[in-house]
């Protein structure tokens, strides 16, 4: 019986699986540091079969580089022995909601979710710290854990958060940043669907390197615009050179060929632009000039109007946009408008029916349109209740600024998975429920952040983690009472992101001595239940991390089903043969079992057979 792997996916090993596909002639054999054989990459292979193709050695080249990309790189691939832990006490519809909370460090979530969600989600949408030197960044070392590493260094906040200042008197400014994002938008883009788009918000102290960085992780064809979001509604006159009025929004596809932007609702004052001032039966419409300045040799005509005036041609300099026979039919037609005097210059009439639903979105977000930063405050007061003035984040984002981003970024009801792993204060989240309760959408969010104490504790929550907790109780609260009995999912499934659910069993031979055995024999922590458990398999099988869960009682022992028995988990130290009967007659998709669970190797191999009797398409393993 095999056994899960139980740590997110190594991701050099899924590169060398892409070379293997491409490139078989570039696998080879050679041996770990322990002796074992493995798979490696021959490079002399490789860049034979690349041959002209290949920049080395001292070759110039463009590219993007810094003090820490190497080593950057290197942590976005390398797996970690974590999982994620679900947390009932704290969700909202924790056995119904397809929303999912994550709190820790994005980038272990970020790894994490690998599996489960590679190439699922639609959109990203990220506001992450702008590095201004006043801000904190994420500080990464992965030779050590964590923990030890913080507290070696330092860089341990008062909470135990993990967070290093970033001041400009550091000679890394740019780089720390730059290799803290890195790695995160490497992992972010594996998670995009084909048809998928990442949304990012920044000031001007790294809009420029982050262009060059977006280029590189997702290609330069893949980008789409660089948005300019007007944040404040006044000049600051206590600026020394300008007022900074404005933030950026940078956009990039996944694959640009399958990505565009959907079009936006049309406003009101559009569509008032749109009269009938002769009651033509055809509904509103508005006049739009028939001349233009391209030269067209069809565009030169005289025109006579219904008054009698005749018009010799257009005027100088320009050209009817249409031919002399589109113009007679459309003429004939009453499509022509000649003022209500019949004397006026002819215009084409254009029906508002027969105009695009919506409008092409351009590049300049006014603060009308998407709300400002005093806007975004005002909402975070009001579904948050603060004691503490100190504790209001001042980078908070409006909620239309990412409802904005919603509508652009895919339809209301085909399910999209929308990712923010910087949270904050939960803004994105609660942009998803509001646009759905809208729109009647069913868009699912994913949210990932760091449990960072406020600056004051608040006497219902101490961290921007609890805020953004509150300010979604709060909000789903408010729209289930405007839905009118309408189903909406308003709750998220909250998880925590912990250490491995198996012990560390370990030990060298001069380390182990006859006392100590049956310390190790438990292979799971003593602290963690089946659902703990539960999670970490779904994690290693790629499986859904909102699908419903049910515990059944089987047999007399307790077994959770996952998905109407996509997944059958039993986690009892003792596994009977009726137990495993039971379980191979439902035919799940998949069964894993407690390894120590079963008596002995003998009823280990049984259990095989009986799934290989009863329900061969089930895949069996064992943690």
């Amino acid at each position: 019986m095999d056994k899960l792997k139980m740590h997110s996916p190594d991701l050099t090993q899924r590169n060398i699986d892409a070379i293997a596909e491409l490139f078989p002639t570039a696998i080879t054999e050679s041996v770990d540091g322990d002796g074992n054989p493995t798979r490696a990459v021959d490079f002399d292979a490789l860049r034979q079969e690349l041959s002209d193709h290949i920049v080395e050695g001292p070759h110039e080249r463009y590219q993007l580089d810094w003090p820490g990309k190497r080593a950057a790189a290197s942590a976005a691939n390398a797996p970690i022995a974590k999982t994620l832990r679900p947390v009932r006490e704290e969700s909202v519809d924790f056995d119904t909601t397809k929303n999912l909370f994550i709190e820790g460090d994005n980038l272990d979530a970020l790894k994490l979710l690998q599996e489960s969600y590679l190439g699922k989600v639609k959109l990203i949408y990220i506001d992450p710290p702008y590095n201004t030197g006043g801000d904190f960044i994420y500080d990464d070392d992965f030779s050590e854990k964590t923990n030890d590493y913080l507290e070696k260094s330092g860089q341990t906040g008062a909470g135990g958060q993990r967070l290093v200042a970033n001041t400009e008197a550091n000679g890394r400014f740019h780089s720390d940043w730059l290799s803290m994002m890195y790695p995160r938008l490497k992992l972010a883009r594996n998670l995009l669907k084909d048809d998928g788009v990442i949304f990012i918000s920044i000031d001007d102290h790294e809009v420029d390197n982050l262009r060059k960085l977006c280029d590189e992780v997702f290609g330069a064809p893949n980008f789409i615009a660089q948005v300019i979001w007007q944040k404040v509604y006044a000049p600051k006159n206590s600026a020394l050179w300008f007022s900074e009025d404005h933030d950026y929004v940078l956009c990039y596809a996944r694959n640009k060929l399958r990505w565009q932007p959907r079009p936006l609702p049309r406003t009101e004052a559009m569509e008032a632009r749109y009269k009938n001032l002769d009651n033509d039966p055809r509904g509103p419409w508005k006049a739009e000039n028939m001349t233009a300045r391209n030269p067209y040799d069809a565009g030169v005509y005289p025109v006579r109007t219904p008054s009698g005036r005749l018009i010799p041609g257009p005027p100088r300099g320009t050209y009817w946009r249409i031919s002399e026979a589109k113009f007679r039919e459309l003429d004939a037609d009453n499509r022509i408008w000649w003022g209500t005097d019949g004397n006026n210059s002819p215009a084409v009439k254009r029906f508002l029916s027969e105009v695009a639903d919506g409008r092409t979105p351009q590049t300049l977000w006014t603060y009308q349109e998407v709300g400002h930063t005093q806007d975004a405050k005002k909402t975070l007061l009001k579904y948050v209740p603060f004691e503490h003035t100190e504790n209001v984040l001042n980078s908070v984002k409006p909620v239309e600024l990412i409802q904005r981003i919603l509508q652009l970024a895919g339809r209301p009801h085909d399910g999209d998975i929308v990712l923010d792993f910087f949270s904050g204060s939960g803004t994105t989240a609660h942009a998803v429920l509001k646009q759905n309760a809208e729109d009647g959408g069913n868009r699912r969010f994913i949210a990932v952040q760091i449990d960072e104490p406020l600056a004051t504790p608040e006497p219902t929550f101490r961290s921007i983690l609890g805020m953004s907790l509150a300010r979604l109780r709060n909000v789903s609260t408010e729209i289930r009472r405007t839905l009118g009995g309408k189903e909406q999912d308003l709750g998220y499934r909250l998880t925590r992101i912990d250490s491995s659910n198996l012990a560390d069993v370990r030990r060298t031979a001069e380390k182990t001595s006859q006392d100590l055995l049956a310390d190790l024999a438990p292979s799971v922590k003593p602290d963690r239940t089946d659902e703990d458990l539960l999670f970490q398999v779904l994690l290693d099988w790629g499986l859904d991390l909102t699908e419903p869960i049910a515990a059944e009682d089987v047999g007399g022992t307790r077994v959770l089903s996952v998905a109407d028995d996509a997944l059958i988990a039993c986690f009892a130290d003792e596994i009977t043969d009726a137990v495993v009967q039971a379980i191979a007659s439902r035919r799940p998709l998949r069964a894993v079992f407690l390894d120590v669970g079963f008596a002995d190797d003998a009823a280990r191999i049984n259990a095989e057979q009986v799934f290989l009797e009863m329900s061969p398409v089930t895949e069996v393993r064992a943690i």
